[in-house]
């Protein structure tokens, strides 16, 4: 099913060399000399009972060598503090070449995961002082990092499906309606892994920051929860709008 009017204003890299989008403009040959561009940055507010919570800050870049998703998260409730932050390096063909993450507050920990043949494996520690340890999946390095409270790695997942799932025809850019697509998953923060799918539900209008949109509605399942989620197909399918079946929403500034 078509996603409707709006223009495609990025492209698909199919070959093994690019497999993030690439957006499509009218400096394209000089973008292709360029060491890294910037895909997407910005800022998503968390919310509970409609009261803003926390901000992850992000970025999202892309180069000749594969793409470097980093994330800041930061809460604030009263005298409750957290800090986070994450850097996910993927390689061309969008597999992972190595996670980080680090919390500052309430407490401190770190944790690496990188590939090694069949496994993925995490390095981690939980305080200061605390020696590393060490953890195992037999998990390629094509499974998704979707650790906790750093929703632009929603935003990389949601790509992927549209990678999988959808088409450029006659320059409309569709999704087949209800199509799901799985996929692996690793969450680093809690050293657990399940697998996920998504699908396509159409196309809603929704009031963001006062504007009505027309964005393109999805859904990702798992056997923790579901989470909807809405890509602006007017502005290189970015992710505007997440929410859990808790409640709790995430929308971009």
């Amino acid at each position: 099913m078509s996603m409707g009017r709006a223009k495609l204003l990025f492209i698909i890299a199919l070959s093994s060399s690019f497999a993030l989008f690439v957006l499509l403009g009218t400096s394209q040959a000089k973008d292709k000399e360029e060491a890294e561009k910037n895909v997407d940055a910005g800022t998503f507010g968390l919310y509970s009972s409609a009261h803003r919570v926390a901000t992850e800050t992000f970025t999202v870049k892309q180069g000749v060598g594969g793409a470097v998703i980093a994330s800041e998260f930061k809460s604030a409730m009263g005298e409750q503090k957290a800090e986070q932050s994450s850097r996910l390096e993927l390689t061309p063909s969008m597999e992972l070449r190595q996670y980080s993450w680090k919390e500052v507050l309430p407490e401190k920990g770190e944790v690496t995961v990188t590939p090694n043949d069949t496994f993925l494996i995490e390095h981690f520690s939980t305080g200061q002082g605390d020696k590393q340890h060490e953890q195992n999946f037999l998990l390629p390095a094509s499974t998704t990092i979707l650790d906790d409270y750093f929703f632009v790695q929603r935003e990389i997942l949601a790509w992927k499906y549209l990678h999988m799932a959808c088409r450029d025809e006659k320059g409309v850019f569709g999704c087949p309606l209800k199509q799901k697509i799985q996929f692996g998953t690793l969450n680093p923060h809690t050293r657990s892994s399940m697998p996920v799918s998504i699908e396509f539900m159409g196309m809603d209008k929704l009031t963001i920051h006062g504007k009505e949109q027309e964005l393109s509605h999805f859904i990702l399942h798992s056997e923790i929860g579901e989470w909807g989620f809405w890509l602006d197909p007017g502005d290189q399918f970015k992710l505007v709008r997440l929410l859990t079946d808790t409640g709790m929403e995430v929308v971009r500034d």
